[in-house]
Parts: C-alpha cells; sequence; structure tokens
C-alpha cells in the first residue's frame, strides 16, 4: 500500500484532481492512511482494465524481486486447462464449480480459494465486457502455487457478472498466482492477447482446446516476447472510454 495519490495519478495518466474525485465518488479502490490516501498497485491495474482506462507501463515494474521468469500467457492457459460445459446458474454457484475442476496442488484449500474469489468479486465485478471474466482474487498470492496459472472455462449457461456493458458472462478466465509480479503481468498480456481478433473469436465460439492453444500462441508469436506485449499492452489495449482528467 505504498502508492500515493500522485503515483496513482501517473500511472493512470490522469491528474491528482480525478483521483480525489475518483475517492469523493467512491469508485477508485483507495484506503486512508494517518489523513493520506493510499493506493495497492494490482487493484489499480484491476480498476483501470474494467474500466478501459489507459495505464502507464510503470505499473506493470516488478515489485517483489522476483527474478524467475514468468511463462508465457499460452503456457499459463496451458497448465490451468480448458474446460466446456461449466455448469452454475448465477455467479457464486458457477465460480464454485470454476474452483473445483481446477488443477490446483492438493495442499490448495479450494474453500478459501473460493471465498477469496468471491470477496474479490464483492469489490467489484471482473467481468471486461463481451460476456468475459477475468475472476482472481484481491491479494494474487495462492500458497502452495509454485507457478502462475490461467483455467479458462466456457459456461453451460451465461450468467449475470454485473459486467459494466450488463451483458451476461459465458467465458471464465481464472487467473491465480503465487507473486503479484506475475499477477500483473499476466493480467495485461490477457487483456492484450483479448484484442487478437483470431484469439477472440476462438474464445465467443468456444473452440476445441487446441484451436484455442494455438490461436493464443500465434497471437503471442505476432507481438514478439514478453516484454513487448508489455510495452504496447494495456497501456496501448486500454485506450479507450479514459474518464476526462
Amino acid at each position: 500500500m505504498k502508492l500515493t495519490v500522485k503515483d496513482a495519478a501517473h500511472l493512470l495518466n490522469v491528474s491528482e484532481k480525478s483521483i480525489y474525485r475518483w475517492i469523493k465518488l467512491g469508485v477508485i479502490p483507495a484506503y486512508q492512511i494517518n489523513e493520506q490516501y493510499r493506493f495497492n498497485r494490482a487493484e489499480l491495474l484491476e480498476w483501470a482494465t474494467s474500466r478501459k482506462i489507459q495505464v502507464s507501463p510503470e505499473i506493470f515494474r516488478e515489485t517483489d524481486g522476483l527474478e524467475s521468469p514468468i511463462p508465457p500467457l499460452s503456457e499459463a492457459l496451458r497448465d490451468g486447462g480448458v474446460y466446456y460445459r461449466i455448469s452454475g446458474t448465477n455467479k457464486e454457484t458457477v465460480l464454485r464449480s470454476v474452483v473445483e475442476i481446477m488443477r490446483l496442488p492438493d495442499e490448495v484449500d479450494r474453500a478459501f480459494l473460493y471465498q477469496v474469489l468471491l470477496a474479490r468479486e464483492a469489490l467489484g465485478s471482473t467481468g471486461i465486457g463481451d460476456g468475459i471474466a477475468i475472476p482472481h482474487v484481491r491479494n494474487p498470492i495462492v500458497l502452495h502455487l509454485e507457478r502462475p496459472m490461467i483455467t479458462l472455462c466456457f459456461l453451460e449457461n451465461a450468467v449475470d457478472f454485473g459486467s459494466l456493458d450488463q451483458q451476461p458472462v459465458n467465458v471464465l478466465f481464472t487467473l491465480i498466482s503465487p507473486t503479484v509480479r506475475a499477477h500483473l503481468q499476466l493480467l495485461s498480456r490477457l487483456g492484450f492477447a483479448l484484442r487478437n481478433a483470431a484469439f477472440k473469436d476462438a474464445v465467443r465460439r468456444q473452440a476445441s482446446r487446441d484451436d484455442v492453444l494455438a490461436t493464443l500462441e500465434r497471437a503471442e508469436a505476432a507481438v514478439g516476447a514478453g516484454g513487448a506485449v508489455l510495452s504496447g499492452g494495456v497501456a496501448g489495449v486500454l485506450a479507450s472510454a479514459a474518464p476526462g482528467t
């Protein structure tokens, strides 16, 4: 919780006046500590992603000192798996079904993971529009998980996720990660990949596992190494619909 109002304004490419206005309206995740406002870097990215706000690439700077490389998005998805006809009639029952099928180590408490996913949704929907949501935990640390992974689930029935565009959701990319750094970078890469027409089409028509993964790998190859994804990723991808400064 180290980011100040000035830091937040810089990372979101807006004025400090805009930050204070959003705080007053209660729409931006902020914490009052000793009469000063502070922000969480991961929460700012999540908030900006859901509102398609342009952000500075500096928001993706490493924050935990981890040196090991972050896997490509396609590898994280391959580890997490692709599943079809996931049952559920609302957000709660769908997330329960997702947690039940996730490829988690035996040591991971699935009941706890389910509760923290629900807690994150209570702060604001992870629906990003066009029938897609990206559920994840508020503090992106899952104990006993060695590598980040993304689980893609196609729902049997579309459900209300409280998305900003008010469309029901039938596609979930559930992201879990052992580190904040991996969480931020994979979230940004996924947002970038979903702007790729071929990949988004494969997702929306619920293509086969092999087709989804192959299309994602081609999308990644088209933009080069992961660093290129980040430098042109969310900063450029979320450039539309930014609130006025």
